[in-house]
């Protein structure tokens, strides 16, 4: 897989992250979490906004190996989106199927 294959993040809402205005603005996330949940695990709760100025934030890695997506701790979805998760510093996958 190179990373012109890897999915994109198509939908970020998560307005209290510093990789997303107007957008993912991480070159790429990595989905973590456990009992359930595929947490971003690049989700950071600052006011100063990172990333990078023009970008097609894509997923890096994937450590959910119960997604069905997931092949290899590779996703194999061809988009993903993310959303709030539990808590009010959470980013959660979207796109997370359970097999």
């Amino acid at each position: 897989m190179t990373t012109m294959e890897m999915p994109h993040v198509t939908d970020c809402t998560v307005t209290n992250c510093s990789y997303n205005h107007d957008g993912c603005h991480a070159y790429a996330i990595n989905v973590a979490g456990s009992n359930g949940s595929a947490d971003c695990g690049t989700f950071i709760p600052l006011s100063t906004k990172g990333g990078l100025e023009t970008v097609t934030s894509m997923v890096g890695a994937c450590q959910r190996a119960d997604c069905a997506h997931n092949r290899d701790l590779e996703c194999t979805a061809s988009e993903i989106r993310v959303g709030a998760g539990s808590g009010e510093h959470a980013a959660r996958c979207l796109t997370y199927t359970a097999r």
